[in-house]
């Protein structure tokens, strides 16, 4: 029973890499920047919000062969927040490798957007698609006091997505379908090592010990004891050659 467990195990460990693919960007988190709290906010926007205490979405993506419309597929938006300035992040998109797909993962400083036609441009865009039909519009903004300001560490993440496969069926090159992917903010401990590995390293880092300890006491007293009776068979060898 034991080697066959142990067949499958490794088994299913060498199919893993080939079941689900991770695209990924790296980035530290930005100085605070004053956001203001009157209407329209970030909120109106309905972006999905990742943060390190909520840090996995679920979801689907819409996936779109290059147009003229649109030359690089698909665009999406979403807000990485409550993020400590300096520190380093990493934000990955996995996807099954059943459903070939390119993605692109841009973060940009909340005024890197709002200063740029174009990334201002598609984040409207996006958030228009995302509000309910007969959204009523926005109440007009509120004179702007300190009381109606937030100083939070926030990106915004962009990710094109990208159709990355052929076939002769008409309907699938025409219409892509969405593509099932969980996106993680994930935290680096001490700007070296991300957060979901610590886990990982302190198994290793455990086994490595035990390991070693184990050959010190069993493998080693095991080989000198192996040693010392070869030595003796062969002095008693030779004194029978005497």
């Amino acid at each position: 029973m034991k080697p066959t467990l142990l067949s499958l195990t490794t088994f299913i460990s060498l199919l893993t890499p080939a079941l689900a693919n991770t695209e990924k960007t790296i980035f530290l988190g930005p100085e605070r920047v004053r956001v203001p709290l009157t209407r329209p906010t970030l909120t109106d926007l309905r972006l999905h919000t990742l943060t390190p205490a909520n840090s996995t979405l679920r979801t689907q993506l819409p996936a779109q062969f290059p147009s003229d419309e649109k030359p690089r597929g698909t665009e999406t938006w979403l807000i990485l927040d409550d993020l400590t300035p300096g520190q380093r992040y990493e934000v990955r998109v996995c996807w099954a490798a059943t459903q070939p797909t390119e993605f692109t993962l841009t973060t940009y400083p909340l005024p890197t957007v709002l200063d740029t036609p174009s990334l201002i441009t598609s984040l409207h865009n996006y958030s228009l698609s995302l509000q309910p039909p007969n959204t009523p519009p926005s109440p007009s903004p509120l004179p702007q006091t300190e009381s109606t300001e937030s100083t939070p560490s926030l990106l915004l993440l962009h990710i094109l997505t990208t159709a990355d496969f052929f076939t002769t069926d008409r309907h699938l090159m025409s219409k892509p379908p969405p593509v099932s992917v969980d996106i993680i903010l994930d935290p680096f401990v001490f700007n070296l090592l991300p957060r979901s590995l610590v886990g990982t390293v302190g198994y290793v880092v455990m086994t490595a010990v035990v390991a070693v300890l184990v050959a010190g006491k069993v493998v080693v007293p095991f080989l000198r004891g192996v040693v010392h009776a070869g030595v003796v068979e062969q002095e008693g060898v030779g004194k029978k050659r005497e």
